[in-house]
C-alpha cells in the first residue's frame, strides 16, 4: 500500500542516511523522496512515498524515525486532507511545424513550454503524480528526449 509520510527534520549532515537506513532495515520501500528547508531555520521537511504491506508496519516505522535525535516529528498523512504536488521538466522532440499542436495538448493540464531550441521544446507540468503521468502520456507520441521529475513533496491542508 502506498503511504505518504512527512517529517521534520533538523539539518545536519547524516540525517537522511540515518533514516533511509531504518526504512532499509525494515524492508520498506521508499518509491521517492524529496527534502527541502522549511520556514524555520535549520529544519527540513522530508516527505517520502512508501510502499508497505501492513498499516502495523507503516506505525512501526514511524515510531522508529521519531526516535532519531534529528527527527523532530514524524507523520503519516495519507488518509488525512492534505496537498501533494510533483513538478517534471520534459523535453520533447518540436519541430516548428508541431509546437501549436503540443501546446493545445498540454493547456489542459496547466502545462508551459519552459525552453525552445530549433528541434525541441522543454514543458513543465506540476500537480499530482497522476496529473503529471497524464501529462507524460499525451507527449510520448512526440519523442521525449529527457525528463526529470522531482518527486512528490506535501503537507496536510488548514
Amino acid at each position: 500500500m502506498r503511504r505518504m509520510i512527512t517529517a521534520m527534520v533538523h539539518n545536519q549532515s547524516g540525517t537522511l542516511s540515518r533514516i533511509t537506513s531504518i526504512l532499509n532495515r525494515r524492508q520498506v520501500n521508499i518509491d521517492n523522496i524529496s527534502v527541502g528547508t522549511t520556514e524555520t531555520e535549520g529544519i527540513s521537511r522530508l516527505t517520502m512515498i512508501i510502499q508497505a504491506d501492513t498499516l502495523a508496519e507503516v506505525e512501526q516505522v514511524t515510531k522508529q524515525l521519531n526516535k532519531q535525535i534529528a527527527v523532530v516529528k514524524v507523520s503519516d498523512i495519507t488518509d488525512e486532507p492534505h496537498l501533494e504536488r510533483e513538478l517534471a521538466l520534459i523535453k520533447v522532440s518540436a519541430p516548428a511545424p508541431v509546437r501549436s499542436e503540443i501546446q493545445a495538448m498540454i493547456d489542459p493540464f496547466r502545462a508551459d513550454i519552459v525552453d525552445v531550441s530549433l528541434k525541441s521544446i522543454v514543458v513543465q507540468v506540476a500537480g499530482s503524480t497522476d496529473k503529471v503521468n497524464a501529462c507524460i502520456e499525451v507527449l510520448k507520441p512526440y519523442g521525449i528526449k529527457q525528463m526529470a521529475r522531482t518527486g512528490v513533496t506535501g503537507f496536510t491542508r488548514g
